[in-house]
């Protein structure tokens, strides 16, 4: 819906008057000149728009009421941990506790070079600011002294509705950018040692269930209980039937995910009504399934 205010008003507003729990959006600072860049491989460029998460959410939260907001994912590592802290709070505050942070590690070194913020270290750092940012949401008060971050006795002001704000992490294996598969190991240890929930970056017809089966075994080594870890799929309405939606919704359910989101990009639709009329098409179709 691009930069339309009304029709972004009128999707989102209709989601939430049809019984949708949560609306996800994802994340890109700057896009790239692919044509001066022949060897680009990303999928992102300067001419693709997204909107900016937070202040999204932020303009969201005066025009529902129940809605949660969903960051799938926010480049965390590219942006500072305190400052991300306080806006996260701003918009869980705003919204009166509606705020679920998806967080990754990313993969455009153009953005990581533009905000001022080393690539190469990403997903130890990244580490770090989630415990920042706990710390943060939880105490008045907070002095911390870590590799990357100092505090001394310093505390947020509105502190967040939910003490603390939730943290999903995004990606692991099959992510656009995991070179190996020992780089998607490490992310599934991430979210069994740190996170509330996962964004799977592979899909149904990739190893999801063996994937979801290795995650339960972190997690367990961590001493946590797998229910404390949700999961979330996702069905993309793109080329795809009433009855796929449903085989699809199903599937998901079966492999462990907690939460269910619906994709209606891609699908050719070009007005707010014809991307309404698919989320309505979804719901009745899937109406023994998720309710």
């Amino acid at each position: 819906m691009g930069t339309d205010l009304g029709a972004i008003r009128e999707f989102v507003q209709a989601a939430e008057s049809m019984g949708y729990k949560h609306l996800r959006t994802e994340d890109h600072v700057l896009g790239a000149n692919i044509a001066s860049r022949p060897n680009w491989q990303g999928p992102y460029g300067h001419t693709d728009l997204w909107h900016e998460p937070l202040v999204l959410f932020g303009y969201l939260a005066g025009i529902t009421t129940t809605l949660e907001f969903v960051s799938s994912i926010l480049i965390l590592p590219q942006r500072q941990a305190v400052l991300v802290a306080k806006q996260a709070s701003a918009v869980d505050f705003l919204s009166g506790g509606r705020l679920r942070l998806g967080i990754g590690v990313g993969w455009n070194e153009v953005e990581f070079e533009a905000l001022g913020e080393e690539f190469g270290n990403r997903g130890r750092r990244c580490e770090e600011q989630m415990e920042v940012m706990r710390a943060l949401w939880t105490h008045d008060l907070v002095t911390f002294e870590g590799r990357w971050h100092r505090i001394t006795d310093a505390g947020l002001n509105p502190m967040p509705v939910q003490k603390p704000i939730p943290i999903w992490i995004g990606g692991g294996p099959g992510s656009v950018r995991s070179a190996t598969q020992r780089a998607g190991e490490r992310v599934l240890r991430r979210i069994a040692r740190m996170a509330d929930g996962w964004f799977p970056s592979v899909g149904l017809d990739g190893n999801i269930r063996g994937l979801i089966a290795r995650l339960y075994e972190l997690i367990r080594e961590e001493g946590r209980d797998v229910s404390d870890v949700g999961i979330e799929g996702s069905v993309s309405l793109a080329g795809l039937t009433p009855d796929d939606w449903r085989e699809q919704t199903s599937a998901w359910q079966e492999a462990g995910a907690t939460h269910i989101s619906v994709n209606t990009a891609g699908a050719g639709f070009t007005s707010a009504a014809q991307h309404i009329d698919a989320l309505r098409r979804f719901k009745e179709a899937t109406a023994e399934l998720v309710g």
